[in-house]
């Protein structure tokens, strides 16, 4: 399970940290709770984990195993919460290329997540080759990205299979009744899971939006969930700061105050990449308004230190930095002892490659400890479908703590609508 460890810079005092922020803590937390924040209509996810509706989830799983049955690809299309928890949790436990002992069928890749050409030109022409299913997921159905991907990939499916079989090979993830999509899964009887109303998209990676691209993945959508409901049942029954939830909002909070502009995410696994995406948007998306909040940034160590690592260590002032940290691998990968020791590396052959990488990480945090880069550590054993379901509930549970304290509404997000207005009128849109 998740444990966090402190780092603060010279002439922090860690209980008096804690004690600034009690009351604050206190009262954002008894808003989650209770239901009595702004916003509280879409507090769903609270109690998500624990009261998980059976027989959904079986039908999820049972048309994931149609999908795996039928089809060589998957095709996810969505973008912001409708697509980066699914892929966040797809990425960490997919190994890092196609392996032949990797059973994972169908492949999951993505549309609607970005506006370019080239990337619908070269999706078009390398589904072709292949057989697929789609997967759209929308509340709406007319956001502009998603929406223009699913009315190009259905009409190139019905050019491939013909209209009734096209209509077997869609799922659509949308409102209960109401918008667009709802309209064409009535219309033409595609199979389809909901969008709970008091859950927001960011907030909805433990709903069927990322739980049937998960099951498809091959992935045991059960365990997840159990890793989410064994966080809720820790964090919702600690009313202190022996919550860790408490820790990281006052931490982060904490940095805010003190005058520092940004959280940097790091991770040391290129598998996590997308989990810190997600978590960039979680908080991003949750805290930036009001002319508020932290700017969230992610970064992979330790290719990122021969990018970033100068700036962290010797720039301006205006960082802390959340590491999330696995102690254990997968596998095991040694160095090889050589007689010429010509690169001078024979020293580590007593050493795996994720010591090396656990050690590198060490040494980092304390060059910026010691420049001045205050760190939390979040810490698992490992990843697998148990432990990233903590990790999301937990973060979930933080943000929204976090934002409370910094005194914004978690879960709109204003300041979104602002290009699409802009560019509905460059459009022509009436």
């Amino acid at each position: 399970m998740v444990r966090l460890e402190f780092n603060f810079c010279e002439g922090n005092d860690f209980a008096s940290f804690f004690d600034r922020y009690e009351s604050r803590l206190k009262d954002a937390y008894d808003k989650v709770l209770d239901f009595s924040g702004e916003g509280s209509e879409f507090l769903g996810w609270q109690t998500l984990p624990s009261h998980v509706d059976e027989g959904e989830l079986a039908e999820i799983e049972r048309r994931a195993d149609e999908v795996r049955d039928k089809a060589d690809v998957l095709v996810v299309i969505g973008i912001g919460g409708s697509y980066l928890g699914a892929r966040a949790v797809i990425e960490a436990l997919n190994p890092n290329f196609p392996l032949k002992s990797y059973s994972c069928n169908p492949q999951i890749i993505y549309a609607g997540e970005n506006l370019s050409e080239e990337y619908m030109a070269d999706l078009t022409e390398y589904l072709a080759e292949r057989d697929y299913c789609l997967c759209v997921i929308s509340k709406s159905g007319t956001t502009t990205e998603p929406a223009i991907a699913f009315r190009i990939l259905r009409s190139e499916l019905e050019k491939k299979y013909g209209p009734e079989e096209a209509r077997q090979r869609i799922i659509a993830i949308t409102d209960s009744s109401k918008g667009a999509l709802r309209r064409l899964v009535r219309e033409n009887s595609y199979a389809s899971f909901v969008i709970r109303d008091d859950i927001g998209g960011r907030y909805s990676v433990l709903t069927p939006v990322g739980l049937f691209p998960i099951a498809v993945a091959g992935y045991d959508i059960r365990k997840l969930l159990s890793g989410a409901r064994a966080m809720r049942e820790a964090l919702v029954s600690c009313g202190d700061f022996s919550n860790i939830a408490w820790q990281y909002a006052a931490f982060r909070n904490c940095q805010y105050d003190e005058g520092r502009k940004m959280e940097a995410f790091v991770v040391y696994q290129p598998s996590l990449q997308y989990f810190s995406r997600w978590w960039q948007q979680l908080f991003g998306e949750t805290e930036g308004k009001a002319f508020k909040g932290l700017c969230p940034v992610s970064l992979l160590n330790t290719t990122d230190l021969h990018s970033m690592g100068q700036y962290i260590q010797q720039g301006e002032r205006i960082m802390f930095e959340t590491v999330l940290s696995v102690e254990r691998s997968k596998r095991r990968v040694s160095i090889p002892e050589v007689k010429d020791d010509a690169d001078g590396l024979n020293y580590l052959c007593d050493k795996s490659m994720q010591q090396i990488n656990l050690i590198a990480e060490s040494a980092t945090r304390e060059a910026h400890l010691e420049g001045g880069v205050p760190q939390m550590r979040v810490v698992v054993d490992k990843i697998d479908e148990y432990e990233l379901g903590a990790l999301i509930y937990f973060f979930e549970f933080s943000c929204a703590l976090s934002a409370y304290v910094l005194g914004v509404n978690p879960f709109d997000q204003p300041g979104v609508e602002n290009y699409k207005r802009n560019m509905f009128a460059m459009l022509g849109k009436k």
